[in-house]
């Protein structure tokens, strides 16, 4: 059976999904940073947590990149 991808849904909601998604992740970044908390993720089945501190660096080097 092939999949095909989520991009091409019928469902207008599902399409929009990895849009939503990507959004809540830079909100849930923005939101670590303003409040001076750990972002929690899993990563490779671990919980791993990100300073704010290093979150205001990674945001900080893109805006470099971009520029």
């Amino acid at each position: 059976m092939k999949t095909k991808a989520i991009t091409e849904a019928k469902d207008p909601d599902l399409r929009a999904s990895g849009a939503a998604l990507l959004r809540a992740a830079a909100q849930a970044r923005q939101t670590a940073i303003q409040t001076d908390t750990n972002l929690v993720i899993v990563k490779n089945g671990q919980l791993t947590r990100i300073p704010a501190q290093t979150l205001r660096a990674t945001m900080a080097n893109a805006a470099k990149k971009s520029a």
